[in-house]
């Protein structure tokens, strides 16, 4: 057990050495406030405040974890090794950067708090964040930082031995639509007729009545692909099933159809199954729970996992209708059209809700590509090499890699061609040394 010398035992202090320590080293963490139990204690020991007691592994104390609300941070970013961090410290600390305060300061999303240009779906944006505009969104700096922290440790105390974790897979699977024409019912199915008719798309006109009429299979439906894929890794893929009605934003099947509720529970046989959960219920409380209740009675199980639509996050509101509902995981934090780490982590963190300066039940698993953000690298070599640096990134601290594909990803369709190689190469990552 490490234990943690400091003036006050801060909610926010207990949080991220939480994270860093447990979560991501594996080593058990406690606090103290009393100098005698501090000197007593004779493992790894170290001090977090303004001033050095003695000669002890020492890092000096920013102001942000003692904090309640916001405040304006001066943020002054420096080179570090083959990284980046900030909130410089001097020579006296054993570390030459609080990376405690740092990391809190992305995980809690501090910057997502305050006033920012937001896009025409209302989220932060990639560009809007200080990972993107300092030039390290590429890198889970928060795990180099914890990394840098053990080995700093070690060098301090040489017999102990930090337990090893090892790199992990979680591919998501968005299905905003199981079907690209089947069960669309009668008047979209028309409308989408007329829609190919005035626009001269033949082939695509072509296409959905050959599927209406069962002489080809739907674009959309990879499933079968899918649990053929599941059955030989042992990474659980999860799936996200959109079961919102109709709108303007999100245009799935009826999910009172049979085949669709027959679909998600073979799909479940295999994998795991959360909700996708609707444009408008992400600010619709009732809206919500009426999606929730409908994916448990599908699934005949309480709900543990969402994923919002258009990957749309307003903190601190959406994470507090999640754990209203008892929602136990998310997996929207990360960014649609830029590959990179939104929380600067690939280790699962929980929710600290700045508001109310509380740690929450909630946990966040953090997304690090989407499929979409591939399609800017014209070549299949391109998309390959960017694919393989951000493993690297996320393998060099035995981090966990989470990328969202799509099921029509998976289809024949020109702009998704080598994608299905892309996959494989993410599940075969493991394997590599």
């Amino acid at each position: 057990m490490l234990l943690v010398y400091t003036h006050k035992i801060s909610p926010r202090l207990n949080y991220v050495f939480k994270h860093i320590c447990t979560r991501i080293l594996g080593v058990k963490v406690s606090f103290t406030t009393k100098i005698e139990a501090f000197i007593a204690h004779d493992s790894l020991k170290m001090s977090y405040t303004k001033q050095q007691l003695g000669n002890e592994f020492f890092i000096k104390s920013h102001d942000i974890l003692f904090e309640q609300g916001l405040s304006d941070i001066e943020i002054n970013i420096h080179d570090w090794g083959n990284t980046k961090c900030f909130f410089y410290l001097g020579e006296k600390s054993a570390m030459p950067f609080d990376i405690f305060s740092a990391s809190f300061y992305l995980l809690s999303r501090y910057e997502e708090y305050l006033p920012h240009v937001k896009d025409e779906y209302g989220r932060f944006t990639a560009t809007e964040s200080l990972a993107y505009k300092k030039g390290f969104l590429h890198q889970p700096v928060v795990d180099i930082w914890a990394y840098k922290f053990r080995d700093a440790l070690q060098n301090q105390y040489p017999e102990f031995k930090f337990p090893k974790r090892t790199y992990q897979i979680k591919p998501i699977i968005d299905v905003p639509s199981p079907y690209q024409y089947k069960l669309k019912g009668i008047m979209r199915t028309l409308g989408g007729a007329i829609k190919d008719t005035s626009r001269l798309r033949l082939r695509s006109l072509y296409s959905r009545f050959t599927v209406l009429l069962g002489f080809r299979h739907d674009p959309f439906d990879t499933f079968k692909y899918l649990i053929n894929r599941q059955k030989n890794t042992p990474f659980k893929f999860v799936f996200f099933f959109l079961i919102g009605d109709y709108s303007t934003y999100d245009k799935g099947v009826n999910p009172n159809k049979k085949k669709f509720v027959s679909l998600i529970k073979h799909v479940a046989d295999y994998c795991r199954v959360g909700l996708k959960i609707s444009y408008f219920a992400l600010e619709d409380d009732v809206l919500l729970k009426k999606e929730k209740v409908r994916m448990e009675d599908i699934l005949n199980t309480n709900l543990k996992a969402s994923r919002q639509s258009f990957s749309k996050l307003n903190l601190p509101e959406t994470y507090r209708n999640l754990i209203a509902l008892e929602v136990q995981e998310d997996y929207t934090m990360g960014y649609t059209n830029h590959i990179g780490f939104r929380a600067g982590s690939c280790t699962p963190f929980l929710f600290y809700d700045l508001d109310y300066e509380v740690q929450t039940p909630l946990k966040i698993i953090p997304y690090h590509l989407m499929d979409h953000a591939l399609l800017k690298y014209k070549s299949l070599l391109d998309k390959r090499k960017i694919l393989k640096e951000v493993i690297q990134e996320v393998k060099q601290v035995d981090g966990e890699f989470v990328p969202v594909f799509h099921n029509y990803t998976f289809s024949d369709a020109p702009k998704w061609l080598g994608f299905k190689e892309l996959f494989n190469l993410i599940l075969d990552s493991a394997d590599e040394v």
